[in-house]
């Protein structure tokens, strides 16, 4: 290598090295821990393996297969952790859902038996022209969900007409590098420009600069899905009785006033916002001193709404019903239904209608 590339495989590498060094902080050395820290530390163990095998396939032509393999094995992790991350992060989730945790091991399992089945040594044709393409296919598709995930954070940015909490700006930067990232290796999938190839791993250096603040600090506030700040505080300090009681009318009155159960698209932060306190401090009402997740206290606001419709039975059909009082399916509004009621729309209706209208004679 000439002193140009010499320079350029430094600064590459070194953020590789840097990767891996605050991937393993994440996973195993940082508290306390929350499934957002652990899922970014996977995501930075993903991007750090994929970037390795950039930086040594650009540089070293002749590189082993295996090591090929490997890189694109851990491209095969990104998507995932990308949008468990962001949704750890976002929903201010505090213990890892099991079903996350079997999607995630669902994957490993999927592309370590993949490769053991039809390793790169002895089939190169085959991750080439197929293997290789799911693997990106998978990582858009995640990608893609991530960004709806982040539909309402993205406004912000493009209409200004709110500012971005403190804990959101890490979260959106983390995205957007992942963006840069993901159109560096999409244009080199496609197009096989060398150039552009290299860039991934210099941009993946600096966007890990840039945010070593966020994987490092134990004590700014916008760190708090990390498992730093505020939200550890509310952790161990429970609602009393009395503030429980208060923020529940609030809520209530809040909710009936607003008709905020009829968007379909209501999150538990957005909640929280209007009635100012914060996400955790809701779950923790809803669940510690209600005994209700967020879903089924929202769901009850729209069944008894439904109910108040069906009862005036004004001829509105039972599935639009259900879309007037913010469920987003005739499905999840039947479950719902019956569930709080014991019983399904349609009966519901029928009860209604013989109480409203009694067979003549039956009371002679």
């Amino acid at each position: 290598m000439n002193p140009g590339q010499q320079i350029l495989f430094f600064f590459s590498a070194l953020g590789a090295f840097n990767g891996f060094v605050i991937s393993g902080y994440l996973l195993f050395f940082k508290r306390p821990k929350s499934p957002a820290s652990y899922f970014l530390g996977l995501l930075l163990l993903a991007l750090s393996i994929r970037i390795t095998k950039a930086i040594f396939g650009y540089f070293y032509h002749d590189l082993p297969r295996i090591y090929l393999q490997i890189g694109l094995s851990g491209c095969f992790l990104i998507g995932p952790s990308l949008y468990y991350f962001t949704r750890a992060a976002l929903e201010n989730i505090q213990k890892t859902p099991t079903r996350w945790k079997y999607t995630y091991w669902a994957w490993i399992a999927g592309i370590v038996i993949l490769g053991t089945i039809v390793p790169y040594q002895t089939h190169p044709w085959d991750w080439n022209h197929y293997i290789v393409h799911i693997i990106y296919a998978q990582w858009v598709v995640y990608f893609i969900l991530t960004g709806w995930l982040l539909r309402e954070v993205l406004a912000k940015v493009f209409t200004k007409t709110e500012k971005l909490s403190p804990g959101e700006k890490p979260i959106l930067s983390i995205f957007l590098g992942n963006t840069v990232i993901l159109i560096a290796y999409l244009i080199v999938f496609f197009w096989s420009f060398s150039s552009v190839y290299i860039s991934g791993a210099l941009f993946f250096s600096l966007l890990l600069y840039l945010n070593i603040p966020l994987f490092v600090n134990r004590k700014k506030s916008d760190t708090a899905f990390l498992g730093n700040g505020e939200p550890g505080r509310y952790a161990r300090k429970k609602i009393t009785e009395d503030h429980a009681i208060s923020l529940t009318d609030k809520l209530r009155k809040i909710i009936i006033d607003q008709e905020l159960y009829k968007n379909p698209d209501l999150k538990l932060n957005d909640l929280a916002k209007k009635i100012n306190i914060t996400g955790h401090q809701l779950s923790q009402l809803l669940n510690d001193n209600l005994g209700k997740s967020f879903a089924v206290y929202i769901n009850e606001y729209r069944v008894n709404c439904a109910c108040e419709l069906i009862t005036n039975d004004k001829g509105i059909k039972l599935e639009e019903i259900g879309y007037e009082v913010g469920f987003n399916s005739k499905s999840t509004f039947y479950t719902a239904f019956k569930k709080h009621k014991g019983t399904t729309p349609t009966l519901y209706k029928e009860g209604s209608s013989s109480a409203a209208f009694p067979v003549i004679g039956s009371e002679l």
